[in-house]
């Protein structure tokens, strides 16, 4: 028996991805998926498999009967609407950060710490920020094996992190400034710079990096900063988890980056830290060197994008601190980070969790 599955913000890049995954990965759905967004948006035709299904206005009475809804609208819709889709008996699965941080709303990545979706008193599943799942992917069976003390991690995040609009603004740019003789890029970077329409970000994001991603907050520190911190706590169950973050914006289409600083409470060489993430659910090694010591392998955001697993490369031991390990985790922000990790969790609930 299939279950009725509902996706709020059917029409955006997240939404196109988790309807392409429920059907690439034969999610047991009962008749048509139902699409739901704003007025704007209501009355367009979207692909499911042969034919086409009609999104719907978003009312309290479309989640009549839905055993799933996936929530990909932003924070504001997810806050109006999760309740009322709970209310109405469905499941939701929330990508935004409407909930995240709610004590009665588990944050679940699938393959780090799914025994918690058993218990969601408000019916609400929330899905954690990109970044941060990215990264527990990799960290998790590390702080299984070793224990987990603390954590510095550097995101390179790319500018598909804010959406479409993130990556149409990164390419127009891209576009604009290899119209300029690049000795104006080479003598007057500032002039190019502010020559560039920036909307989604505060600077020119083409040829550049961008020192922050989100809003700043008062300890000068921002949003996206303080979201690695307190998921991160919450999802692997450590509330004293010390979390140090810097987090940057890249001229990258799709695919984040971090680089992480582990510590632990024991020691831990390169062997150990290699042999417990082999076979790791959800991860792929990408990391060798030759006898001369040169690279053969490391994952990019580039080699990311599209693939549903994260990678890890560059896993070395850190040349201070036997008790901690340096490696870089790369993932596709709107797979893995977002879409995929949705209808992962959906499959669980069809499974009875």
């Amino acid at each position: 028996m299939g279950l009725r599955v509902a996706i709020v913000g059917a029409t955006g890049a997240v939404g196109q991805q988790m309807r392409g995954l429920l059907e690439q990965r034969d999610f047991p759905i009962e008749g048509d998926p139902l699409y739901l967004a704003s007025h704007r948006s209501a009355g367009k035709k979207l692909p499911w498999k042969d034919r086409e299904v009609t999104v719907q206005e978003i009312s309290a009475e479309a989640f009549e009967g839905v055993d799933v809804a996936l929530f990909s609208a932003g924070g504001g819709r997810s806050k109006e609407w999760a309740p009322v889709a709970a209310e109405q008996g469905a499941v939701v699965i929330d990508n935004s950060s409407a909930f995240r941080m709610d004590p009665e709303v588990p944050l679940v990545v699938s393959e780090v710490n799914p025994e918690a979706m058993t218990d969601r008193p408000k019916g609400i599943v929330a899905n954690p920020n990109c970044t941060t799942m990215v990264l527990m992917v990799a960290t998790k069976p590390l702080h299984e094996a070793f224990g987990l003390t603390e954590m510095v991690a550097m995101s390179y995040q790319a500018a598909g992190g804010a959406g479409q609009g993130g990556i149409d603004e990164l390419l127009a740019q891209a576009r604009a400034l290899l119209e300029l003789d690049p000795e104006r890029l080479i003598s007057d970077g500032a002039a190019a710079e502010a020559g560039v329409e920036a909307d989604n970000f505060s600077k020119a994001i083409a040829f550049n990096v961008l020192a922050h991603c989100g809003n700043f907050t008062e300890d000068r520190h921002t949003d996206e900063e303080w979201k690695l911190v307190n998921e991160s706590r919450k999802i692997l169950g450590i509330e004293q988890l010390k979390v140090s973050p810097t987090c940057v914006r890249v001229p990258v289409v799709v695919g984040h980056g971090i680089s992480a600083r582990l510590t632990f409470g024991q020691s831990v060489d390169r062997d150990a830290a290699v042999k417990v993430l082999d076979g790791a659910p959800g991860l792929e090694i990408v990391d060798g060197v030759d006898a001369d010591g040169e690279e053969l392998a490391y994952p990019t955001p580039l080699a990311s994008a599209g693939r549903d697993e994260v990678m890890v490369g560059r896993i070395r031991s850190d040349l201070a601190d036997p008790n901690s390990l340096g490696l870089w985790v790369v993932g596709d922000n709107l797979l893995k980070g977002a879409a995929l990790n949705a209808v992962q969790l959906a499959e669980l609930v069809a499974e009875g969790r």
